[in-house]
């Protein structure tokens, strides 16, 4: 069994920044990737960046390119620092994990950018 924990969520003011956590627990040890999607009410579920677990290698949405960076370390967690970020950033992240056993989700952090 996995578990995804998921914090750092929050609000914050137009070209602020914020960084999310998530903390992978329990059956881990065959994963491929852990990284961040992203869901506003009404659409569908997007990909914001992800990380190898094997190699460290790193895909960016577009939507993210030059101001999220994702990384991890050794304790299979993973951060999402996010920069500059917009109105159009508002709405809940969710954690993802991918194994040789399935597809795991984190229970999502709201991430409000206001001014």
């Amino acid at each position: 069994q996995v578990q995804l924990v998921e914090s750092g969520g929050g609000s914050v003011q137009p070209g602020g920044s914020l960084r999310l956590s998530c903390a992978a627990s329990g059956d881990t040890l065959n994963s491929y990737t852990i990284g961040w999607f992203r869901q506003a009410p009404g659409k569908e579920r997007e990909g914001v960046a992800c990380i190898s677990l094997s190699d460290g290698s790193t895909v960016y949405a577009s939507s993210g390119k030059g101001r999220f960076t994702i990384s991890r370390d050794v304790k299979s967690t993973v951060y999402l620092q996010m920069n500059s970020l917009q109105p159009a950033d508002t709405t809940v992240y969710y954690c993802n994990l991918r194994t040789v056993l399935g597809t795991y989700w984190g229970q999502g952090t709201q991430v409000t950018v206001s001014s």
